[in-house]
């Protein structure tokens, strides 16, 4: 008996019948993610402790957010420094003794720090919270950052930013930075090499003592803990850490401005980075839930107008995306996307018309479903896991708001409508609103985009 050899289908053969495309299932109704209540809780020293219960696993997720802001222009290079070297020793241990204490509880901690905020990231067994709290505490009060550590993670730094700062990616963020916020110290968020160089172990020395500080700062715990006991080993283990004055807020930058596109010359390249950018709404706003649908409908998410556009249809793009970014004091509304130099002015001119197209076309009942499920999706789907919780917590709180805004979204989601939507686009897509950057080769593509008007 022979036997019967299957042919193979194709996709789109196996979406068809006779009839016809099969009938996608309809979505079901998205299963509300239960949320914790958290204890606020503020020390003594200032330093204000969130702490909720999350027992899926037997971890937990710390983020401590130390706002870090100054407007001295060296900042950014010694801030850098710092926080490669924070855990690199302390004055009873060095960073093999921290590394083989957080290993113990099958913790790790992280450092990372922007124009904004210095942050610790953490997580470990949740047995193991008191040793974890014991290690912060420890890097927080009694660091040594000695000459030789600070020397050789200054070493590593500039080799790093020497890579970072020749990427397309960077420069063009790097740009758009000047062109929305002017010298605004906001833009300084990668230290140039030669400015590393000059960092001295005595200068991230002062600055540590100075900016680390914990009146204003954020220590968010989730995990499987209890909130009230975690948030006394808290108070326990950092009660030593103390600070003359509030951590330093970044002041709110200027307005964006509408204005014509930068073109910025990078000879040689291959690509071009569009980077447009208009004002937003922020969460506090009535309006936040219209404008986030509405950026969904427009580039927000695979299924939007403009990666249907850009992507699926002209094949200008691997990617593109819109949203909005939250700066101090205010939202920007974000548009990007990386296109081959040949196709760079025919996919500004996609864009552009996309952003039109919001205005002239409002998004239909549908579009905005498909949105509203994704938007609401995506939220839940974020708040799963600890990490994710502690994240959202940890994101909000520096924001002002709390776990309620949370809980409260779906509601607020399900209820904007298509009007509210067209509002919104209205608003915000308008074209003329826009300024930005187009970076690339200009002798490539300078003479088509430039005769696309708008750019300068």
């Amino acid at each position: 008996m022979t036997a019967t050899v299957p042919t193979h289908r194709s996709a789109e053969e196996i979406g068809r019948t006779e009839a016809g495309p099969r009938p996608l299932p309809a979505l079901g109704a998205t299963r509300e993610v239960p949320l914790p209540d958290v204890v606020d809780h503020v020390l003594p020293n200032g330093l204000r402790v969130l702490a909720a219960r999350r027992a899926s696993v037997p971890m937990v997720e710390m983020r401590l957010r130390v706002p870090y802001a100054t407007q001295a222009p060296e900042h950014t290079a010694i801030a850098e420094v710092l926080s490669s070297t924070l855990l690199a020793g302390t004055s009873t241990k060095d960073r093999v003794a921290i590394d083989d204490e957080l290993a113990a509880v099958g913790a790790d901690l992280g450092v990372s720090v922007d124009p904004e905020r210095l942050v610790v990231t953490g997580s470990g067994l949740a047995s193991g919270l008191t040793t974890v709290l014991d290690v912060l505490a420890d890097v927080l009060t009694a660091p040594t950052f000695a000459d030789d550590e600070v020397a050789r993670e200054r070493a590593r730094l500039i080799e790093r930013l020497a890579v970072a700062l020749a990427q397309p990616r960077t420069i063009a963020r790097e740009a758009l930075q000047r062109k929305r916020f002017g010298d605004h110290p906001i833009t300084r968020e990668m230290p140039r090499p030669d400015d590393v160089t000059l960092v001295t172990a005595e200068q991230v020395r002062a600055l540590h003592a100075d900016a680390t500080v914990p009146r204003g700062a954020i220590l968010t715990l989730v995990g499987d803990i209890d909130p009230d006991a975690a948030i006394a080993e808290v108070e326990r283990a950092l009660a030593g850490w103390a600070g003359a004055h509030a951590a330093y807020e970044l002041a709110p930058p200027p307005p964006i401005t509408p204005s014509d596109l930068e073109l910025v010359h990078r000879p040689g390249s291959v690509q071009s980075q569009l980077r447009l950018s208009a004002p937003a709404l922020t969460r506090h706003d009535d309006g936040y839930s219209a404008l986030q649908l509405a950026n969904l409908v427009f580039g927000g998410y695979f299924s939007s107008r403009w990666m249907e556009n850009v992507r699926e249809d002209k094949g200008y793009t691997y990617g593109a995306h819109s949203g909005t970014e939250i700066v101090p004091g205010g939202a920007v509304l974000g548009v990007d996307t990386d296109v081959a130099s040949d196709v760079t002015a025919a996919a500004l001119l996609e864009t552009r018309y996309e952003l039109a197209r919001m205005v002239a076309v409002p998004p239909t009942a549908a579009e905005l479903e498909s949105a509203r499920a994704y938007a609401i999706g995506s939220l839940a789907i974020s708040l799963d896991s600890q990490g994710g919780l502690a994240g959202t917590l940890a994101g909000l709180a520096a924001d002002g708001l709390d776990i309620d805004w949370v809980r409260e979204r779906p509601a607020q989601l399900s209820a904007v409508t298509v009007d509210e939507v067209a509002e919104a686009a209205l608003r915000f897509f308008t074209p003329t609103a826009f300024t930005g950057v187009v970076v690339g080769d200009a002798d490539v593509i300078g003479p088509r985009v430039r005769a696309l008007g708008g750019i300068s």
